[in-house]
């Protein structure tokens, strides 16, 4: 596993380099740089930063060890997360340990259903039944894309009903590795539908453990696991 960016192993000039990687994790954790776009060239980083050239370059090779840049050939340099361990995470999973990911997704969703049970608001429940009536749309019409987007947020606004911050930053740098994991093992379009609406009831109705029973239905281990 690589190391985090935090213990990154730096030359004697080791604080420049190590400031001038918290400036840029901070810019890019800020949404100056989103997921998916292009960070300034390197003299643009010498200039805006008030750093050496190698001072950068060290830097920015070390997120790119970590997995939040990527370097594209004739292109730039790119961010393709916001933290070390998503991209460690979907360098790890693998299909033949389906049955260690789908564990790991019940550990979060099924505290966090529970948790959701006891501390959802007003506007919690909202946004709860926004995702599921839009997950319940795109089914019903057949959009895949758009489905697995809703069930996706559906499961987002359960771990933000939780109000544990600490369990939603771990479900955010994981939970995109998990679902691309468990859709590859499944294919691009679901089988069967799998109904979200009890579990999202049994949050209205203030039950933690029919919440937890909810949430843990859907992620029972593949066959033979």
């Amino acid at each position: 596993m690589p190391p985090s960016v935090d213990s990154v192993a730096v030359p004697p000039r080791g604080r420049r380099v190590q400031q001038t990687i918290t400036q840029l994790r901070e810019r890019i954790l800020g949404g100056e740089w989103p997921v998916g776009g292009r960070i300034p060239t390197e003299p643009q980083l010498v200039a805006a930063l008030g750093v050496g050239r190698n001072t950068v370059r060290e830097a920015v090779r070390a997120l790119q060890h970590a997995g939040v840049l990527e370097c594209r050939q004739g292109s730039g340099t790119y961010v393709v997360s916001t933290d070390e361990l998503a991209p460690v995470v979907a360098r790890r999973l693998s299909d033949n340990r389906m049955a260690e990911v789908i564990e790991v997704r019940r550990a979060f969703e099924v505290e966090a259903a529970r948790l959701a049970a006891r501390r959802r608001t007003p506007e919690d429940l909202a946004a709860l039944d926004d995702a599921l009536a839009a997950r319940e749309a795109a089914w019903d019409a057949g959009r895949v894309d758009e489905f697995v987007a809703a069930d996706a947020l559906l499961h987002d606004a359960v771990m933000a009903a939780a109000h544990n911050p600490m369990l939603a930053e771990l479900y955010a740098s994981v939970g995109a590795a998990l679902r691309s994991t468990l859709a590859q093992a499944i294919g691009d379009a679901p089988e069967r539908h799998v109904d979200h609406s009890r579990l999202v009831d049994a949050i209205r109705a203030g039950d933690p453990e029919r919440a937890a029973i909810e949430a843990a239905a859907f992620l029972e281990s593949p066959p033979g696991a």
